[in-house]
């Protein structure tokens, strides 16, 4: 007979599901990073050459392509994309929602 598996629904921030603390910063850092690599490999950049653009030195860059981000701070990173280009807009908005806290969301545009 196969095993049952138990699924469980997240609430739409991994880093919440799974008791991150700070998990809307976590999950911002989380995009802002893949923001970054993406434009690096986009760009066809060595990490040699990724570091050399963004003023850090290469174990720099392997820590975001690893995912550490307890290593940078969401401002560090916001200047790792204008470094490399991109324009970074911050939006501040009032909605109704169903939850009563904010979210933070970034959008690739």
């Amino acid at each position: 007979m196969p095993r049952q598996r138990l699924i469980h629904e997240g609430g739409g921030n991994v880093f919440a599901d799974i008791g991150v603390a700070n998990p809307e910063e976590a999950l911002l850092k989380a995009e802002l990073v893949r923001s970054i690599t993406n434009t690096i490999d986009e760009r066809g950049l060595t990490q040699t050459a990724a570091a050399a653009t963004l003023g850090v030195s290469q174990p720099k860059v392997s820590l975001l392509y690893r995912g550490r981000l307890d290593a940078f701070s969401v401002e560090r990173l916001l200047r790792f994309l204008n470094a490399l280009g991109r324009d970074v807009r911050i939006v501040v908005g009032a909605e109704q929602r169903r939850h009563r806290a904010g979210r933070t969301v970034v959008e690739a545009a």
